[in-house]
């Protein structure tokens, strides 16, 4: 071998992205600048390293360089310092002018044009970092080039300044977003089945999501997963504990009223474990799976049980075994839902998703004409009234988490959820369905990604939302 060496293979999950923090330069400033400088670096990669987090709980590593990059020789070799550490995400935080072609631009030359660069600095005079952050980026801005400004605040004087709450917030937003951004790049989900029901919104535009998210979509029959299943090609001990499990916790709420549809439950239960196993092989970070009309609803073939359980599993943060991390998987295969439902969850470090069909718009008029048919005394003060609701229901992917309040523990999560049986004119495989009611003051975004072909482009439409609660009748 002429000098070649074999690549090291690593045996485990991929580490989540890397982040950079590192400043420029100019090398006609002071010492005492020059070390104020250097320690704004470390001060912002220690505020950045405690507050950003990965979909899975565990945390990005972070690292810096105290070299200050005054021109094309400190560039190289923190860039080289960076690259051998793996950095996806380069953090720029300059307290004093420095020469944006000498300096940024030569760091930035090393690394693809694609990679998530934030400017963030203090808005102070003495040796102003601000209008190197301005100056650079019009540079940038000209060679095409994207990157995102934070003018923050932090002391114009002292060697060892500390910025605000309200500059370090910012900072993490962004990087939540450049995790979600980097993270997602060489990952792939598993999509059981086609476009359910031929919808557009569950079309796999395979090309498309490559080109724009890096991410691979990985289709998968669904013979695999019913033969799986026919086979028992699982843990039966397992498959046990998830039962007896889920008994514990519904008992009467689920409703079973003889040993075939007991059966038929284990097989919704044995679905889980089995697309688990097929996603664990994948490494993938999401899925979806098609119900309908295939898998579940077509005489002619042999349905299948109801895939609403196993969804609500793969998207909550626990099950019979305890805590884990959220999975984001798509009722019927809803790939532009999943791709959402991606977003949200690692821009959130790991919140699990609430999908629900948008069932209907019930305007405040329609509300109070509906109460007043019902005898229903309103006290014309609550948001829903004013405002009105959206109708959002599904048996499917709706996360058990948000049958209760942010932070509440499985155990009372799993008090407020029931397991009526599916019904036989939609579903004639039967097994059950998942039902509970959000309670009122979740707050989040409410939002979908949709794809054009006229455009060639994905977009997003979303908004701020919070649940409410209404009158029992």
């Amino acid at each position: 071998m002429a000098g070649s060496s074999k690549a090291g293979i690593k045996k485990g999950k991929a580490a989540g992205p890397v982040i950079g923090v590192f400043a420029t330069g100019d090398p006609r400033i002071d010492e005492p600048s020059r070390r104020r400088a250097r320690n704004i670096v470390g001060m912002a990669a220690e505020v950045i390293a405690d507050r950003v987090k990965l979909p899975d709980g565990s945390k990005p590593r972070v690292v810096y360089s105290d070299l200050l990059v005054d021109g094309e020789r400190q560039a190289d070799l923190v860039a080289r310092a960076f690259k051998d550490e793996q950095v996806e995400i380069i953090v720029c935080v300059p307290d004093t002018w420095a020469f944006p072609q000498l300096s940024l631009l030569s760091l930035l030359a090393h690394f693809p044009a694609d990679t998530p660069l934030l400017l963030a600095c203090g808005n102070s005079a003495p040796k102003p970092g601000v209008v190197f952050t301005h100056a650079a980026n019009g540079a940038l801005a000209q060679s095409g080039r994207l990157a995102h400004i934070i003018v923050g605040k932090w002391p114009d004087l002292g060697e060892k300044p500390q910025m605000s709450a309200a500059t370090a917030s910012e900072i993490e937003d962004w990087l939540m977003a450049a995790i979600a951004r980097v993270g997602l790049k060489g990952k792939r989900v598993g999509i059981f089945g086609h476009d359910s029901m031929g919808m557009e919104t569950a079309l796999a535009h395979v090309i498309p999501t490559r080109n724009t998210f890096g991410l691979e979509i990985s289709r998968i029959d669904m013979k695999l997963a019913a033969d799986m299943v026919n086979k028992k090609a699982y843990d039966a001990k397992e498959l046990a504990a998830l039962r007896a499990w889920v008994d514990k916790h519904l008992g009467p709420r689920l409703e079973i009223k003889n040993k075939k549809q007991s059966q038929n439950f284990d097989q919704c239960l044995a679905m889980y474990l089995v697309v688990r196993g097929i996603l664990a092989d994948l490494d993938a970070i999401g899925g979806g799976f098609m119900s309908q009309l295939e898998w579940g609803s077509d005489r002619r073939g042999i349905p299948m049980g109801v895939a609403d359980v196993m969804e609500s599993l793969f998207n909550s943060t626990f099950d019979h075994r305890g805590r884990k991390p959220a999975m984001p998987f798509a009722t019927e295969a809803d790939v532009q839902g999943l791709l959402t439902m991606l977003g949200f969850t690692w821009l959130t470090g790991g919140n699990p998703p609430l999908f629900m069909d948008f069932r209907k718009v019930w305007e405040a008029w329609e509300l109070r004409e509906l109460a007043q048919s019902l005898n229903v005394q309103l006290a014309g003060n609550t948001l829903w009234e004013k405002r009105g609701i959206v109708d959002g229901d599904n048996s499917g992917s709706a996360s058990l988490d948000w049958a209760g309040k942010p932070g509440a523990k499985p155990d009372e999560l799993m008090k407020r959820v029931s397991m009526p049986l599916a019904d036989e004119n939609y579903f004639c495989g039967m097994g059950n369905s998942v039902t509970f009611v959000s309670p009122g003051g979740v707050e989040g975004i409410a939002g979908r990604i949709a794809y054009s072909t006229l455009s060639g482009k994905f977009s997003l439409v979303w908004d701020e939302a919070v649940t409410v609660d209404l009158p029992p009748r």
